[in-house]
């Protein structure tokens, strides 16, 4: 029986995507895990796998095209033998139910995108139904002893896949009844501008889908967050001490050769000062303020079609080398659109540093659902006022911007004095 290959929901704000290219063609056999086809989502390029088994009969979307709805029939699978049908045909029993209303959820502390409700949950299979799941799917349930009846998976035509596991797997220890049951508050739609009449000369740059995303989410942002910012200058010559002492340290070459940047050292100390104030690393919900047990830090990374924020997960509890070589390697695989989904989905608390581009300060827009964002700006020798006589000073500016709903201003102000402690004597990062 011909069955159709859906467009994948790859991503928890992914509604479209651009179909790059298939690496399978016409008349090819296809085995379930097999990659099948490149996809690119409103955060990175990622490859599809194949859940089912048969031969590839017809590729109803080409490559290259984009604007393809999630769940849309991309192609068709035959088995060996059958006649390819002109068109897809999905029976009206398998055809896909539409998503339920998102619900809210209280999240496992690395993944706080979740808990914004965009995975809404089909019903469970009934006893006796066969389950469909991706092979990783299978393999990652086996490995954990959990039965996949009695996953609910969220992928096409009700199929299990990895993100479906691993929020079964997290589900025991961060359940929080009285959050699951209300539902999650949808900010109205902003009304479209009316249509203006252009004139001048000028180039039009089609928006891509991720610089869609980017301006939804930003202006939902600035819509439904009271932002709050508080800035403060934080002397940096020690920490470019530590930093050229360790570096001269390093190998020259080899596995152990590293090679620290100002940045690294900035998140190991807003890692640290985050897991002495846990009410900084959180997130709002109508019934409670959940507060995150891992620190993992969002880092933006500007790439060519916008913004993209890769995860240092626990980087409270890893060394400078190690986050430096993981930053390198997360910043280098999102330029080239090669990062997982659970490597820039989740973090509870993120940093955004334009000092490279020699900006002297700025306020960022909350990444939601974290509740804060560091902005730093550029290092600048500066006349300061150090017991009681003038000097020169390597400065930086730094600005908190906060969920006003979580963050309070004595808390931001308290963790922002701690944080100039610690970058101001980098020594106790060691300890």
């Amino acid at each position: 029986m011909a069955t159709n290959i859906l467009m994948p929901a790859l991503s928890p704000t992914m509604t479209e995507g651009t179909l790059a290219r298939w690496l399978k063609k016409e008349g090819d056999t296809v085995k379930a895990g097999d990659i099948i086809a490149e996809i690119e989502t409103d955060k990175a390029t990622m490859e599809v796998e194949a859940v089912d088994e048969g031969i590839l009969g017809k590729i109803l979307v080409a490559d290259g095209t984009a604007g393809v709805k999630v769940n849309d029939p991309i192609a068709v699978l035959v088995e060996k033998g059958e006649a390819v049908p002109s068109a897809a045909a999905v029976p009206a029993a398998a055809a896909p139910a539409p998503a339920p209303a998102p619900v809210t959820t209280a999240p496992a502390p690395v993944s706080p995108g979740a808990a914004q409700g965009f995975n809404p949950q089909p019903d469970p299979p009934k006893p006796g139904d066969r389950t469909i799941a991706s092979p990783l799917a299978r393999r990652m349930a086996a490995q954990a002893g959990l039965s996949l009846a009695s996953i609910a998976g969220s992928g096409p035509q009700g199929r299990i896949v990895k993100a479906d596991v691993e929020a079964a797997l997290s589900r025991p220890a961060t359940a929080a009844p009285a959050a699951a049951a209300a539902p999650a508050p949808v900010a109205a739609p902003a009304p479209k501008a009316a249509p203006v009449a252009v004139s001048a000369a000028h180039t039009a740059v089609p928006n891509s889908t991720m610089r869609k995303v980017i301006a939804r989410r930003l202006s939902e942002s600035k819509q439904t967050i009271p932002h709050f910012y508080a800035s403060m200058e934080i002397e940096l010559d020690a920490a470019l001490k530590l930093r050229a002492d360790l570096n001269a340290k390093s190998p020259k070459e080899g596995p152990g050769a590293f090679k620290l940047s100002v940045n690294d050292l900035i998140i190991k100390a807003a890692a640290a000062t985050l897991r002495k104030f846990p009410g900084v690393n959180a997130m709002w919900t109508d019934d409670a303020i959940l507060q995150f047990h891992d620190v993992d830090i969002s880092v933006a990374v500007s790439i060519p079609d916008g913004l993209i924020t890769p995860i240092v997960k626990q980087a409270d509890r890893k060394g400078l080398a190690t986050i430096s070589a993981e930053m390198k390697d997360l910043a280098a695989r999102a330029k080239t659109g090669k990062l997982k989904p659970e490597e820039f989905q989740g973090g509870g608390f993120s940093i955004s540093n334009m000092g490279m581009f020699g900006v002297s300060h700025f306020a960022a827009i909350v990444n939601p659902p974290q509740a804060g964002i560091l902005a730093v700006g550029a290092g600048e020798q500066r006349a300061v006022v150090k017991n009681g006589a003038l000097a020169i000073a390597t400065m930086m500016t730094v600005t908190l911007s906060v969920d006003h709903r979580v963050i309070d201003g004595a808390l931001a102000a308290e963790w922002l004095a701690a944080f100039k402690r610690i970058v101001e004597d980098p020594l106790s990062l060691m300890l």
